[in-house]
């Protein structure tokens, strides 16, 4: 506990007690973070599967409703776009960072080279302050003035969460590469049989 002496009563004493109490509120901030951090770099350095990092792995966990608590770097440079296919009206999500979106390739269409119009373009940041509880998930921002912020930021891609049961990410993109290839090859039809989910697996295989 700090005791300040404030000049004034009222609102304007309540302010200045804030103004003089910065230090020590960030001091405590700084902490809950390096705890938070520490419990999120404990789960990896047990390899318990109970974690995610990095754009791509993070918004599949998101997407199977995985997340426990999603942990972002509040400076995070990446952007959320979402682009359409003017020829087949097609629409798709990407997540860029600065230097990829100078590179063209990723707003031409891959197999016609075609150029793909911008729809939208928001700063992921705000983009899951405003979308994280559809993922029934807690939402932590982070700074790197810390040893573990740093770390994750630098060694994690300062987006990652920890998560309610395990995900093995490496098996989930092998089913979604079947899935697509399935898809382009025109196996999937109204026959097929099968409780699977869209990727072709069932609930069960990730611990649902």
């Amino acid at each position: 506990i700090k005791m300040v002496d404030v000049s004034y009563g009222g609102e304007h004493g309540f302010q200045q007690a804030i103004e003089y109490s910065s230090d020590t509120l960030g001091e405590v901030k700084l902490m809950k973070e390096k705890k938070l951090l520490q419990k999120y770099m404990d789960e990896i350095s047990q390899d318990t599967g109970k974690y995610c990092f990095m754009v791509e792995d993070t918004l599949k966990a998101l997407e199977l409703g995985a997340v426990e608590e999603l942990i972002v770097w509040e400076n995070l440079e990446i952007n959320r776009y979402v682009l359409r296919n003017v020829s087949t009206s097609e629409e798709k999500v990407i997540h860029l960072n600065p230097e990829q979106e100078k590179n063209p390739s990723f707003f031409h269409d891959s197999a016609t080279g075609a150029e793909l119009e911008v729809i939208e373009k928001e700063v992921m940041v705000e983009w899951l302050a405003n979308h994280f509880k559809d993922y029934g998930c807690k939402l932590e921002f982070v700074t790197d003035r810390s040893g573990e912020g740093t770390q994750f930021v630098k060694g994690f891609g300062g987006i990652g969460g920890t998560l309610r049961w395990k995900v093995d990410f490496i098996q989930l993109g092998e089913y979604e590469e079947a899935a697509a290839l399935d898809g382009e090859d025109g196996s999937d039809s109204d026959g097929d049989e099968g409780g699977g989910d869209e990727y072709g697996f069932d609930d069960g295989d990730f611990g649902f």
